[in-house]
C-alpha cells in the first residue's frame, strides 16, 4: 500500500479518465452511504467503475456504488462518485483522498459533498439534511492529516489556510435553494471520526460539548485535500439517526442506508439548484 502517490501516478490516473469520457467537468459531486440514487439522474452518462482506474483504490462498504459517472445534470457537466473510499476499510489517507486528488488534476473548480451522518444536535432528526458550515477533524487531530508526506507544490501550499473550508458564497446559495423549494436546512458542524463502530453515549456527549452537531466517517479528509488544491467545498450531512447521548437505542448501518432514501429527494432537489446557480 503506497504511503502516498506522486504526481505522475496521479496523472495517469487523469489520462485514463481522459481515455474514457470527452466530457471535462468543473463539478463534483461525493455521493455518501445510501445516497446513490442522485448518479442515476446524470443525462448521457460515462460510466467508469473505481477498478478500471490504475491505483484506484476499490469501495467496500454496501450503499457504495464504486462508480465514477460523469455526464450532464442541470446544465452543468459533472464528475459523480457513486460512492468513496473509507479510511476505516484499512485504506491509507492518502488512497482515501486520492480521487480528490485526481479531481484537481482533471481541472474540477467545485466539489461538494455528501455523507450520511448521526445526529449529535439534539434537535435533528432522521431524514433532516444539514448545511456542514465547519468541521471538527478529529481524525488529522490524532495524527492522520491526509496532507502527511510530501509536499506537492504545483497543487497546494505546505501549510493550507482551513479557516474556511466550506465556501460561504456556496452555502447562501444552498440556503436560498432551500427557501425557495421549502425544505427544512438545519446547519451545524460536522465531526468526522475513523468508525467503522458507531460513536457510544459518551462519544456523543463529548462531541455535543465540542460543538458538533452531526458526526460521521467520512468527509472532512476530502475536504482538507479539496481546499489544499484551491477547489470550493459545499458540504451536506443526511441526517440519518437520533443522537443516541444515554445508550437507549441501536444503531444500524441498514438504518443509515434506509434513512437515504428519505434524505436523497431533499439533497437531490439543494444539489440541482445549486447546480443551476453556478
Amino acid at each position: 500500500m503506497s504511503a502516498h502517490f506522486s504526481l505522475d501516478q496521479i496523472d495517469e490516473i487523469v489520462k485514463t479518465l481522459q481515455s474514457r469520457t470527452s466530457y471535462r467537468p468543473r463539478v463534483s459531486i461525493i455521493l455518501g452511504s445510501g445516497l446513490n440514487d442522485l448518479a442515476n439522474s446524470v443525462q448521457t452518462p460515462d460510466v467508469i467503475p473505481f477498478g478500471e482506474l490504475p491505483h484506484f483504490p476499490v469501495s467496500t462498504v454496501f450503499g457504495h456504488a464504486g462508480r465514477i459517472i460523469i455526464g450532464e445534470l442541470e446544465g452543468q457537466t459533472v464528475f459523480v462518485m457513486q460512492g468513496r473510499i473509507h479510511f476505516y476499510e484499512g485504506y491509507t489517507m492518502a488512497q482515501v483522498t486520492l480521487p480528490i486528488r485526481v479531481m484537481q488534476r482533471f481541472g474540477i473548480e467545485t466539489m461538494i459533498v455528501t455523507n450520511a451522518a448521526g445526529g449529535v444536535n439534539p434537535e435533528f432528526i432522521p431524514g433532516d439534511v444539514m448545511l456542514i458550515t465547519d468541521h471538527l477533524n478529529f481524525l488529522g487531530m490524532m495524527g492522520h492529516n491526509p496532507l502527511m508526506g510530501p509536499n506537492y507544490d504545483e497543487i497546494g501550499p505546505r501549510f493550507p489556510d482551513m479557516s474556511q473550508p466550506y465556501d460561504r458564497a456556496l452555502c447562501d446559495l444552498a440556503r436560498g435553494v432551500a427557501k425557495k423549494e421549502k425544505i427544512t436546512l438545519r446547519e451545524g458542524v460536522y465531526a468526522g471520526l475513523s468508525g467503522p463502530s458507531f460513536e457510544g453515549p459518551a462519544d456523543l456527549r463529548f462531541l455535543r460539548l465540542a460543538g458538533a452537531d452531526s458526526v460521521g466517517m467520512s468527509t472532512v479528509p476530502e475536504v482538507i485535500v479539496a481546499r489544499h488544491g484551491g477547489l470550493r467545498v459545499l458540504g451536506f450531512s443526511g441526517i440519518s439517526n437520533k443522537a443516541n447521548l444515554d445508550g437507549s437505542t441501536v444503531t444500524t448501518h441498514e438504518e443509515v442506508i434506509e434513512a437515504g432514501k428519505v434524505i436523497t429527494p431533499k439533497m437531490e432537489k439543494l444539489i440541482r439548484g445549486v447546480l443551476r446557480q453556478l
